[in-house]
């Protein structure tokens, strides 16, 4: 019986096997990563939306008369909880990069200084106030800027908010 056909097929096979095993392995691979991407942006889209909304929400109900300064503090402290900004920065915790955890962290921790400081009777436009949202605004372009570099995009010239 002669051999040589044989291995001749059984080589030919071998190598398409392990080609389509491996452009398989090269499409999962891209798959996952777009996958991975997509999930960031979501992520991230989602937590600078309730930031965004959260430091909204924050000012106007400081800015609106209260029957106390006991319901004013009450009002600002279940905005801050029912915003959702604990579970979108949770998410972030799980699947962001360290770097734009710590930024992300940043800026939580700044509207909760916010929130703390018109629970505590800050007036809306005042230079404490002012203040804190020109920390907040710093800190949401470094997070807004790491965001972009993770996910791939360019930085931006300019920044997303104006000064107070």
């Amino acid at each position: 019986m002669d051999w040589l056909p044989l291995l001749s097929t059984l080589a030919g096979a071998s190598i398409g096997i392990v080609a389509t095993l491996i452009a398989d392995r090269n499409r999962w691979k891209r798959e996952d990563a777009k996958d991975t991407l997509r999930l960031r942006l979501d992520i991230y889209t989602q937590y600078a939306t309730t930031v965004k909304v959260l430091g909204e929400t924050l000012r106007a109900l400081a800015g609106r008369e209260h029957p106390s300064d006991d319901e004013r503090a009450l009002a600002l402290r279940e905005a801050f909880r029912d915003s959702g900004i604990a579970v979108a920065s949770e998410r972030m915790w799980l699947v962001a990069p360290q770097a734009v955890v710590e930024a992300s962290n940043s800026v939580f921790h700044c509207l909760r200084h916010i929130c703390e400081g018109y629970a505590d009777g800050t007036a809306v436009s005042s230079p404490e106030d002012r203040a804190r949202w020109e920390q907040r605004g710093t800190a949401a372009a470094q997070m807004r800027k790491l965001m972009r570099e993770d996910l791939g995009f360019g930085p931006l010239t300019e920044r997303h908010s104006a000064l107070l």
